[in-house]
């Protein structure tokens, strides 16, 4: 014991150290790395990739992303230098937000946070991204209680852009600040940091809808623009080879089936790029996972649509106005990332790390039917079941039937039976029934849909058998067969101009079909008759149809139940649901795109928005139908000749 006394007293007192901002530096953290064995680049480029965050973080990066086919390329991250608001303005700014994508759907300001631009975006190096955050650490340091609070905002809207700009003469101060932190930059990090020159504002809202200006601007002037509020300068970061993809979020796992498939774990993201599509075949993608670096194919229902800054990374977070806030780096962010990723509602308030540790990604996807929701109007949209032509090739009717017109089946996979027809069975050429798995895939929904306590009050579907069909085992699944009768209506039929021939097919009359045992309302009169359909339409004039024959339906039904499911093709879930949305329609080239990746019974749900009249697509009730394919088998195939 003494002689342990005697040793520390040998220690050399170190005299008070300078008081520092408590940020990890990349150097510290990169040496554990390198200590490990990884290599530098390799190193620093899952710094850089997590915010600098700790080594735990880089290191599950750098084992996760250890099959990366792009791990070890040079290509450097792009940065930005945002102004983002925090506080009571951030609340009010949020609720906008919120409020405006749900009474008119997403526009472009939904896809970053509210932020005022001080710079355009600029690569930087890996090795030299420390250095970046210290310019912005020493520009902030310098501007500390220079710049007046609350920054003036004035409300600007005209007819395709609502934001707040930050008045003249301040705005001439903060582009003094980037100035100065482009300065600090060019010599510290040795990169070239370009300004925002034109006029700084808050974007609200752009590329919306003409019809969606009244709504929007009168949120807008909600905000109360006087609100307390400190103002962060913020740096971030993204992935250059992603920047024009589109964001997808995984909301179901998925274990690949195929050695062409991607493997999906819940709340990771995957860049889609539409130039990439066209090997995929109908309902699946292809993407490259952030969590992997991987690229691959996957179901298309699986994922849901993302903001492009949910994968930014943030690399330093410093107060401007009050001398008081902390100034964050992106290496002791703790609980306000998620390995590096931005995690929008917590940069709200400069809250401690340790209250923040139980945060997580969501990792499945609930949806509990709410009070709430059961008083709205809710429109389901669902594509037939699988078709006998699809499966069984375009000349089943001839391989099927005899020379009497006697049907025969030749498969498990087809019905025991078919509907007879007055025209004869050659009708069923252009008008095919649906495969008992079809069948069966129908029955699914419809007991998902019960499990989900979701009533159907009216259906409706369109006039090709298989829709019919697919209607019809739909409500054996919810246990409604017989007590919701199906409306059959030609204006949900698909863009004719798909149909072979120049005429259209011959549908089965609803009294024949009730004939047939199924549950048809034979009393139903069509909003759009068959006699209004013609043979090759424009598209336009389809678009036109589904269009009103959606609306015309839901006001029929309106005040008479709250829930109408259409039936009908898979044109229909986007010709159906997206003019009620306020969209204009896409064009026929992206309409196909979209339409081609939609599977049999792929479903949407929309729900209208209060008293907006405007409708807004929502989370389905049930879960999505994946499954894999089951060819052709012979048993002779496996006798081998001599």
């Amino acid at each position: 014991m003494a002689a342990q006394e005697e040793l520390y007293a040998k220690v050399t007192p170190r005299r008070q150290r300078q008081t520092r901002p408590s940020t990890v530096k990349h150097g510290s953290t990169l040496d554990v790395l390198l200590s490990m064995g990884f290599p530098k680049t390799r190193a620093l480029k899952a710094l850089v990739s997590t915010g600098g965050k700790n080594v735990q973080a880089a290191c599950d990066w750098l084992f996760s992303h250890v099959d990366d086919p792009f791990l070890d390329d040079p290509l450097p991250r792009e940065y930005v230098l945002y102004l983002r608001p925090s506080g009571q303005l951030l609340q009010q700014l949020s609720t906008f937000w919120q409020q405006s994508r749900l009474s008119c759907g997403k526009n472009k300001a939904h896809n970053i946070f509210p932020h005022i631009t001080l710079c355009q975006f600029f690569m930087c190096a890996d090795g030299k991204v420390e250095a970046l955050s210290d310019a912005l650490q020493t520009t902030v340091a310098k501007w500390k209680g220079r710049i007046s609070a609350p920054l003036p905002l004035e409300l600007y809207t005209s007819s395709t852009f609502i934001g707040l700009f930050v008045e003249e003469q301040v705005a001439d101060v903060l582009k003094v600040f980037a100035a100065d932190f482009a300065t600090e930059a060019a010599a510290k990090a040795d990169v070239h940091v370009e300004p925002h020159k034109k006029q700084l504002h808050v974007t609200l809202a752009y590329h919306f809808q003409a019809t969606h200006l009244p709504i929007l601007e009168k949120l807008a002037k909600n905000v109360d623009v006087s609100s307390g509020c400190d103002w962060l300068a913020v740096l971030f970061s993204r992935d250059i080879r992603f920047a024009n993809h589109e964001t997808l979020q995984v909301m179901y796992p998925y274990v690949p089936q195929n050695d062409d498939e991607l493997e999906l774990m819940p709340g990771d993201f995957i860049f889609m790029s539409p130039v990439e599509q066209s090997s995929a075949s109908e309902g699946w993608v292809y993407g490259t996972s952030l969590g992997t670096g991987l690229s691959g194919l996957l179901p298309e229902n699986y994922v849901n649509r993302a903001d492009e800054s949910d994968t930014w990374v943030v690399h330093g977070s410093h107060s401007i106005l009050n001398c008081a806030s902390p100034s964050i780096s992106g290496g002791t962010l703790g609980g306000l990332l998620f390995d590096g990723k931005l995690n929008d509602s917590l940069l709200d308030s400069l809250m401690d790390a340790p209250s923040l540790t139980g945060l997580c990604p969501p990792m499945q996807v609930s949806r509990p039917i709410c009070q709430s929701s059961l008083s709205k109007m809710r429109l389901f949209v669902c594509r037939h079941g699988e078709r006998m032509d699809v499966v069984f090739g375009k000349h089943w009717v001839t391989q099927c039937f005899d020379s009497k017109g006697r049907y025969i089946r030749s498969n498990l996979n087809m019905p025991s039976s078919l509907p007879a027809r007055s025209g004869g069975h050659r009708d069923y050429d252009k008008d095919c029934p649906i495969t008992v798995f079809g069948s069966t895939q129908a029955r699914l929904v419809g007991e998902a849909l019960l499990d989900s306590h979701a009533t159907i009050d009216f259906v409706y579907c369109s006039p090709s058998l298989r829709c019919v069909q697919t209607a019809q085992h739909i409500l054996q699944g919810l246990q409604q067969e017989g007590k919701t009768k199906i409306r059959v209506e030609p204006g949900l039929f698909e863009w004719t101009k798909w149909v072979s021939g120049t005429c259209l097919p011959v549908w089965i009359p609803p009294a024949d079909l009730a004939t047939a045992n199924l549950s048809v309302d034979t009393t139903y009169r069509p909003h759009i008759p068959i006699s209004k359909l013609a043979v090759s339409e424009s598209y336009d004039t389809y678009i036109s149809r589904s269009f009103q024959v959606t609306r015309e339906i839901l006001t029929e039904c309106k005040n008479l139940g709250n829930t109408v499911l259409i039936v009908a093709h898979a044109s229909s879930l986007e010709a159906c649901t997206r003019q009620i949305q306020g969209l204009t329609p896409q064009n026929s080239k992206d309409f196909v795109q979209v339409v081609r990746k939609i599977p049999y019974l792929g479903f949407c749900a929309c729900e209208e928005m209060g008293e907006t009249g405007v409708w807004q697509l929502v989370d389905p009730p049930i879960l999505p139908l994946t499954h894999g394919p089951n060819h052709s088998f012979n048993w002779r195939e496996m006798l081998m000749q001599d």
